[in-house]
Parts: C-alpha cells; sequence; structure tokens
C-alpha cells in the first residue's frame, strides 16, 4: 500500500465538532460520535482529578485542583481498547482574579478489562457513566498496543482536525512497532519503539514551537552528528495560537551510555582507589561535542550581541532572581552581599558586545550520552521552570558551560552523601570535580568554543546564577541535596 493509501485508510472521516475519527472495528455499546467522546471525557474528570496530582510530570504538586476544563479531545482509536488525546487546562485558583493554571497532554486508554503488565499506578479506575460505563479509564503510554498507533500516525503523517502528525524527510518508518513506557523522564513521558526510535511526550504544554523539537530540527537539517536524528514530531493548534508541540520522535540510542552514570560510577571508585580512571578524557571529549553544537546553532539561528544597557539587564535579572532566592532559602543571606558584587562585576566588565545565541539552556551530565562514535546531546527543552518565550531567547553560550560545571560538582558530592564526611575522601572528590572542570572547558576551547578563561567575569557570575537557582530547587523538593549547591555558593562567594 502507498503511503498516500495508508494515511487514507487510518482517517476514516471528520466529525462536526472538526475531530477525525479513525476507521476500525466497533464494539458493541461504544457511540462512534463526538457526543460520545464529550460524554466519556465528562465520565472520565473525577478520576482525574484523584489520579493527576500523582503523576511525577505533573506540575502543581501542592496546590488544589479548582477546575478542570478539556481544551480539546481527538479520538485516535475507537473500540476496546480505545485511545483518547486530551489536552486539559487544569486551573489552581486565581491571584488578581485570573486562573492560574496550565495545559496538560493526557493519552487516555479504556479497555473492558484492565490490560495485563501496565502497573497500579497507570490506572485511573473504572468509569461509570456514559458510553464506556464499566470500562477501566488508564493512562495509554503504558499500552504497547495503544502506543504503536501513535507510531503509525507519525509515520503516515495523519491529521485531526486541529491535530497534525508530521514527519521529516527521509526513509519511510516502521508503523508496526509496539512502545514500551521509560521509567527515566520526570517532567515528561517517553515511549521505546523498538532499538530504533524513542517518542517524547511533553506533559506540560504551552502554545508554540518546543525549543526540544526547534534545535533538534535545527541541528538535525545541518547534519550535526551530535544529537538523536527527528524522525517526526505532532502539534496542536490551541485557538489562535501559534501551533503547540505535543511529541517529538527521534532516533533511539540503544548501546549509549549515560552521563550522569559514567561520572557516578567513576567518582564512586575513588573510595577504593584514588585513580579509578581517567574520566577527564571523556569530559575534555564532552565539551568538544558541546563547542560543536554551539557552533551549528550559531551558523543555523539568529545570534545577536549585547549592548551596554542589555548587559546590565543581564546583571541585574540575576541580582533579582538572588533575592528571590533568599526569600525562599534565608540560608542564602549571609553569601547575599558578595555574590550581589559578582553580578555588578559582571556588568562592569562587559559593557558591550556580549555575543548571544540559542543554546541548550538545561546542559548537566544526565543530558549526554556516550555513543561508540562520540558524545551526543539531548533534551533541548531548556529549564522546564521557563516559559517557552523565555527558554526561545537568546543567551551566552557559556550558560550551557556554566551548567556543566555544576552537573560535575555534583557528581563528585555523591561521594560524600549519606554520613559523616571523611576529610581524605572529600579532597579526592574536589580534585575529581576539579580535573574534570577544567578537562571539558579544555575541550569546548579545543572544539572552538569561546574560551571560559578569557571570560572570568561572566563565568562566575553564570556559575552563581546556576547555584542560586539550584539551592531553591533542592530546598523545596530534595532537602538533603541542599548542601551541594550551598557548598558551591560558599566557594564562589569567596572568589569575589
Amino acid at each position: 500500500m502507498s503511503e498516500t493509501s495508508r494515511s487514507q485508510a487510518h482517517v476514516h472521516r471528520d466529525t462536526p465538532t472538526g475531530t477525525a475519527v479513525p476507521a476500525g472495528p466497533r464494539s458493541p455499546g461504544v457511540r462512534r460520535t463526538a457526543l460520545g467522546v464529550s460524554e466519556l471525557i465528562q465520565a472520565a474528570l473525577p478520576l482525574i482529578t484523584d489520579w493527576l496530582p500523582t503523576q511525577r510530570w505533573y506540575a502543581g504538586k501542592g496546590r488544589a485542583i479548582t477546575g478542570l476544563t478539556p481544551v480539546v479531545g481527538t479520538p485516535l482509536q475507537v473500540g476496546d481498547p480505545s485511545l483518547l488525546h486530551l489536552l486539559l487546562r487544569v486551573e489552581h485558583g486565581a491571584t488578581g482574579g485570573t486562573p492560574q493554571g496550565d495545559i496538560y497532554q493526557l493519552l487516555l486508554g479504556t479497555r473492558t478489562e484492565e490490560p495485563a503488565g501496565i502497573g497500579p499506578g497507570a490506572v485511573l479506575g473504572r468509569l461509570t457513566q456514559g458510553p464506556y460505563d464499566g470500562a477501566v479509564l488508564y493512562d495509554a503510554v503504558h499500552d504497547p498496543e495503544l502506543t504503536g498507533r501513535l507510531l503509525e500516525h507519525l509515520a503516515t503523517g495523519d491529521r485531526f482536525g486541529s491535530l497534525s502528525f508530521r514527519r521529516t524527510p527521509g526513509p519511510g518508518l516502521p508503523a508496526n512497532l509496539p512502545g514500551r513506557a521509560s521509567t527515566a523522564e520526570q517532567s515528561n513521558s517517553s515511549v521505546i519503539y523498538g532499538t530504533s526510535l524513542i517518542l517524547k511526550l511533553f506533559r506540560r504544554i504551552s502554545p508554540g514551537t518546543n525549543p526540544d523539537l526547534e534545535l533538534s530540527l535545527a541541528l538535525s537539517r545541518a547534519g550535526s552528528t551530535r544529537i538523536p536524528r527527528v524522525a517526526a514530531w505532532f502539534e496542536s493548534r490551541l485557538e489562535r495560537a501559534e501551533p503547540a508541540t505535543l511529541g517529538l520522535l527521534q532516533r533511539y540510542l540503544p548501546d549509549a551510555e549515560d552521563g550522569w552514570e559514567l561520572a557516578l560510577d567513576q567518582v564512586g571508585r575513588l573510595k577504593g582507589d584514588p585513580s579509578p580512571g581517567n574520566f577527564a578524557i571523556e569530559a575534555h571529549r564532552l565539551g568538544r561535542a558541546t563547542a560543536e553544537v554551539h557552533r551549528v546553532l550559531a551558523r543555523s539561528m539568529p545570534v545577536a550581541r549585547l549592548d551596554r544597557t542589555q548587559t546590565r539587564q543581564l546583571a541585574t535579572a540575576m541580582a533579582d532572581r538572588l533575592d528571590s532566592a533568599v526569600a525562599a532559602v534565608p540560608g542564602l543571606l549571609r553569601y547575599r552581599s558578595a555574590l550581589r558584587s559578582a553580578f555588578q562585576q559582571l556588568a562592569d566588565a562587559h559593557p558591550d558586545g556580549m555575543p548571544v545565541q540559542r543554546i541548550h539552556g538545561d546542559l548537566h551530565l544526565g543530558q549526554a550520552m556516550r555513543t561508540p562514535q562520540g558524545w551526543v546531546l539531548l533534551d533541548f527543552e531548556g529549564e522546564p521552570a521557563k516559559t517557552v518565550a523565555e527558554r526561545r531567547e537568546p543567551q551566552t553560550a557559556l550558560r550551557d558551560v556554566a551548567a556543566m560545571l555544576r552537573s560535575f560538582d555534583y557528581a563528585a558530592a555523591h561521594l560524600l552523601a549519606g554520613g559523616p564526611v571523611d576529610p581524605e575522601l572529600a579532597h579526592l572528590a574536589a580534585a575529581w570535580a576539579a580535573r574534570n572542570r577544567t578537562a571539558y572547558c579544555a575541550g569546548y576551547t579545543a572544539g572552538g568554543g569561546t574560551d571560559p578563561a578569557a571570560s572570568p567575569e561572566l563565568m562566575r557570575a553564570l556559575e552563581i546564577d546556576k547555584a542560586v537557582y539550584e539551592v531553591v530547587y533542592e530546598a523545596r523538593h530534595r532537602p538533603s541535596w541542599l548542601p551541594i549547591p550551598l557548598a558551591a555558593i560558599n566557594r564562589l562567594a569567596l572568589t569575589v
């Protein structure tokens, strides 16, 4: 069957609501109408209200849900099982009369009986009304058959109303692979297809192209080998806004090793061997890979230079983030004066001409994979706490470098966690971090990146800014890890 024919076979017709209903066998008692979809959503909302706060990727923890408003629901398969794609606005009360909330992407499956092997955390419960009365409602990300259906839509470039599946040019995609849910994601969900493809499903949705898709496409089109090539994606138009990216399909790296795990393995060996292996060689290679990615992005996307006023605004924004952090974590107060001085020194040392470009935005060892062909960078989404517009702003490329330096510190600090600090071990850990920080910067420079040593005020300010962010994060989510960024703050404050 031709690609065009296959696409037509998947899309049966358009309903009056603009939502396409895929062709497929009709199960007794299940209506294939827009009304049936609406009734399914209404029956599911009470179960969603209880289930949503338990998910790792849900950003509204600690805040009561005050409202659930379906944005658009699209049936992607009807029958038993059924698959419903749902964009749902979740409200958390109002500030100044304006409702506060986020839009989340849900893939909801229904079956007469609970599917085997998906785990209790993926089951929302049994529906008790409407055409699906008595059916089990569950997170379809954990159903290989239904995630396989998603791959079919991506392979054939289907469209259902405002929901569009799009492919990049090149060889056709396999459309017959079941998908298995990955357990490694936090702010998103991933589905792995065999040993060739991985689909990232963005859970918290904002209008506009997600930076992960935007930058990955730019790098793929430029022929970069430092990222997994983009194969397809899907998106939905939210009212009159720019289409929102919902999912990104990329080549899977089955033989890759996680950079964070590699670093922890090397650090862990320090307890028995002060010279467990030369990870600095890998750090140097990773620095070169980072520089290569930055160079391609600078060629492929707009670049600019900050004038005197913009550089001062950059330093002021760092100082404002510090003030907010001090209010949240009073332990930072003793460092406030020294850290603000570091930001002022940045403004004085770089009055004009600082280059800015698109960057990774959330780079750390966990976003780097070592493959037999070299290091590959992942997840160009940027910091999830920032808006899409903020993440798409050009920044100094050295911000990524500073973030990776903080990651080496974090890896070294793991050696000291969980008990009294052995001074000799602490010295070995600090030496390990320093050696790899130096090697990474040397590799970055050798790869054509700006020499970090040539901009000490900028590097110090960027590392402080990142450590301040870490302090707030750890205080809120992992208090036992708070000493890690506080130690960095103490070290950096002494250099001012």
